[in-house]
């Protein structure tokens, strides 16, 4: 017996269908089969059913006699389902990577006979709403009845958020009714009657938010449905279960929450058949209000409530239209009132930083600033922790964005990106240091001096030499991005590779400071006490292999998307190791936290720790694509694999400024299986990828020595030779 059974109903769906499939065939987990209803589609979804069939033997397609709607398409699959568990998923929507696994892992964790797991909402035009499951089951049980956690009720009622055991579901003969809002009728009477129930908080299931097709989005009489299932819903209720008061409650509360959802939604009730569906819901009201009561909500929705009670459906317009248009004007001022003073506070810090420009430039002051604002970090932090040792007389301020100003060090000295007194130093800075580079409208001031760190030594193409590579340009204004490098006195490079690449990217009028990375003299000069220390601030248990992971950004892939499944590679690499991930600044929100103590993880998201040298401190292997990371872990001389299964791509979009495969830092794995292998036999730390490296080393490494800030502040702040 399989442990899962996915059905998965099919009709009109096939411009989503591919991708819905290829989410459940590519998961690391698979003991499970696919059970595809093709509910007679009028399109080509049962030509994708066949073949994604003929190539996969795990899915099964089931024709219908003829058109059955969702619900009996559900109670189908389910005739066919041999698995342990069943999960009803709908065929417009996908599943995220590793949740089969995690649903696995829960399942037998907790030999539950209902598993509720997290999603979130993908909308037609882009925007992902991220869902709330990890706040609402946070302090749900382990395991649990309705009865002893009645506000499981509140999580939203559909099937494909549920695994369910099929012999509890064949026991007690719960199908699924037909017609629109079917899963009322399943998921309360299936809730009620589990003895067991648990939850998983990750997200496992993107919710697409269809602009066309979906019954939510249907104007029409059918929506009247609803009260029927709700009636089905309450009667299996009594049937199965002897919920106690507060479940009674919470159950009717919930009822008439849904009828308003369904009444006060513009693109379901007709406007004629509103006035006769508010008269259903109040007798609905009527006829099961409980003897103990419910808990009335607060506010708006509380009035809403007391108008069903009454019967009062001109009240509750009435009252509807005034919410509308208090909301309305709020709005409309508040959007007015913060555009007026959006443009006021921008012409007046405008007004004000050319007002410090007159002033004379304050010789003893360094701005330092590292990835636009996100804190102390990177090269320009190694600079200014040198820089207060070797030149005292110089003040050291930081440019931080208002989230990560509450996460600073202790004691650093800054400035609020956007306030008056950013900038106040902004325009009198005698040395402005930073990583990226600065804001457009800044001036470059005579007696000024700027220094460009950079933040990686460059495998792909940047600055002008994108010209040619078009397709994964972000800033497609190469003019203004020379007018910014004309700013820059020097230039700090790592290696005469990182010197010939800017030369042709950035061809402008600096002095080039090839000294090393400063932010690499830590790592040139650590001790396995070093490790050992960064180790134990991560949290991580002793005697465990860790393995870094840090992919790139791919311009062609939406942010955090990776081509690598971390949690299928934990599986994997086994209990030994841990498996650090870092994705790349872009996909990590200004704000994001540090990480928490790792405990006994094995995957671990470690994108928000604020010092990434830390993390090449703490591991024993890189894991990498094309990011800048493998440079500066080279310093370590540790081993580094690189996994690189879409290099040509990468190479012909993105541009490269050498052959990554031909001149790897170790190990090169071109495909999942052989990444794999690496990791098992001991090749990623052979001969060869040792060799590798060495080569790799003396090529971009030979400068770090420990002293690269040394040599900076010596010719920026010193003013002498570096």
């Amino acid at each position: 017996m399989k442990l899962l059974s996915i059905v998965l109903p099919v009709y009109k769906v096939e411009g989503y269908l591919r991708q819905c499939l290829d989410s459940l065939l590519s998961q690391s987990f698979t003991d499970f089969e696919v059970v595809a209803v093709d509910d007679r589609s009028p399109d080509h979804s049962g030509e994708i059913l066949a073949e994604y069939a003929a190539r996969d033997p795990r899915v099964r397609v089931v024709t219908a006699p003829e058109n059955l709607g969702l619900g009996r398409a559900r109670n189908l699959g389910l005739e066919h389902a041999t698995g342990e568990y069943v999960w009803f998923v709908d065929s417009d929507d996908w599943l995220s990577d590793g949740s089969l696994a995690a649903v696995a892992e829960r399942l037998r964790a907790t030999d539950a006979d209902v598993l509720i797991v997290g999603w979130d909402r993908v909308h037609w035009d882009g925007p992902v709403q991220p869902g709330s499951a990890r706040k609402v089951f946070a302090d749900a049980p382990d395991v649990f009845s309705v009865e002893e956690w009645p506000r499981v009720l509140n999580v939203l009622h559909v099937a494909w958020n549920k695994i369910v055991r099929r012999d509890f579901l064949q026991r007690l003969g719960f199908v699924f009714e037909s017609g629109w809002y079917e899963d009322v009728s399943f998921t309360f009477p299936v809730l009620l009657a589990a003895p067991r129930i648990s939850t998983l908080p990750r997200t496992c299931v993107h919710y697409r938010q269809r602009r066309t097709g979906a019954i939510t989005r249907t104007v029409g009489d059918r929506h009247f449905e609803v009260f029927d299932h709700w009636e089905h819903a309450l009667a299996l209720a009594a049937k199965y279960a002897t919920p106690n008061d507060e479940v009674r409650g919470l159950l009717f509360r919930r009822m008439i929450w849904h009828f308003l959802r369904v009444l006060r939604h513009d693109t379901r009730v007709p406007r004629k058949s509103r006035a006769r569906f508010f008269r259903r819901m109040t007798e609905m009201y009527k006829q099961y209000l409980p003897s103990g009561g419910y808990p009335m909500p607060a506010g708006a929705e509380g009035v809403r409530y007391r108008s069903i009670a009454r019967g009062s459906y001109r009240w509750m317009r009435l009252f509807d239209f005034a919410q509308r248009n208090v909301r309305k004007t709020k709005r409309s001022v508040r959007k007015t009132g913060k555009a007026v003073l959006r443009r006021a506070r921008q012409a007046a810090a405008h007004l004000y930083y050319r007002a410090q420009l007159r002033l004379p430039v304050d010789r003893s002051l360094a701005l330092y600033a590292a990835y636009w604002y996100r804190g102390v970090s990177c090269n320009p932090a190694a600079i200014a922790a040198k820089a207060a040792e070797m030149a005292p007389h110089v003040r050291h301020v930081w440019v931080v964005n208002a989230a990560r100003a509450g996460a600073l060090p202790p004691g650093t000295d800054h400035v609020v990106a956007g306030s008056f007194a950013y900038y106040r130093a902004l325009a009198r800075a005698r040395f402005l240091v930073n990583n990226v580079n600065w804001p457009n409208r800044m001036v470059k001031r005579r007696g000024t001096t700027h220094v460009m760190t950079h933040h990686g030594t460059p495998l792909k193409k940047m600055g002008a030499d994108q010209v040619d590579h078009p397709a994964a340009v972000r800033d497609a204004d190469f003019k203004g991005q020379m007018r910014r490098a004309d700013r820059w006195n020097f230039s700090v490079t790592a290696n005469a590779h990182t010197t010939v690449a800017w030369a042709s990217a950035y061809p402008c009028s600096y002095e080039t400071l090839e000294v090393g990375y400063p932010r690499n003299d830590r790592l040139a000069v650590a001790s396995a006490a070093d490790s050992a220390a960064a180790r134990e601030r991560l949290g991580l248990p002793p005697g465990r292999r860790v393995v870094l992971y840090v992919p790139t950004h791919r311009e062609w892939l939406p942010a955090g998307r990776h081509v690598l499944d971390a949690e299928r590679l934990a599986g994997a690499l086994g209990p030994d190791t841990v498996l650090l991930v870092r994705d790349h600044y872009f996909a990590v929100p200004a704000d994001a936290a540090t990480p928490a103590p790792i405990a006994d993880g094995r995957v671990v998201d470690v994108s928000g720790h604020p010092v990434v040298e830390d993390l090449y401190l703490a591991a024993d292997v890189l894991l990498t694509d094309y990011s800048s990371a493998m440079f500066d872990f080279a310093v370590l001389d540790r081993p580094i694999v690189i996994f690189a299964p879409d290099w040509p791509v990468y190479r012909d979009i993105r541009g490269t400024y050498f052959d990554l495969l031909a001149e790897p830092p170790g190990a090169v794995a071109t495909d999942y299986a052989t990444l794999v292998g690496l990791f098992s036999d001991g090749g990623y730390a052979d001969g060869a990828s040792t060799a590798a490296r060495a080569a790799f080393r003396a090529r971009f490494c030979a400068l770090d020595d420990g002293r690269a800030a040394e040599r900076v502040v010596r010719r920026v702040f010193l003013d002498g030779n570096p």
